[in-house]
């Protein structure tokens, strides 16, 4: 049996570099296109909460307690993006 094993690990001796070559490049591929998109939707995300108008609204109070006063729930969420009571600062 050993003598068996032994003869079968010197059969893929060769044949073993070049597979974990293969697989570590695979894995670094599958890694980086995984970062990839993740990178992608970071920034997709992140441009649409910088469309959030509530920062040049006159509704909004700077106080942590009250936002604003026409839709506190909503002031600076991503549901305040086409909010129908936003007037801008003049």
């Amino acid at each position: 049996m050993i003598f068996l094993l032994h003869s079968l690990a010197q059969l893929l001796a060769p044949a073993l570099v070049p597979i974990c070559c293969v697989m570590a490049w695979g894995l670094t591929i599958m890694m980086l296109s995984s970062l990839w998109s993740l990178g992608k939707d970071v920034v997709k995300q992140v441009k649409r909460l910088h469309t959030i108008p509530c920062a040049n609204c006159v509704f909004l109070t700077g106080d942590y307690h009250l936002k604003c006063t026409v839709n506190p729930c909503g002031a600076l969420t991503e549901a305040a993006i086409d909010c129908p009571d936003y007037r801008p600062v003049s």
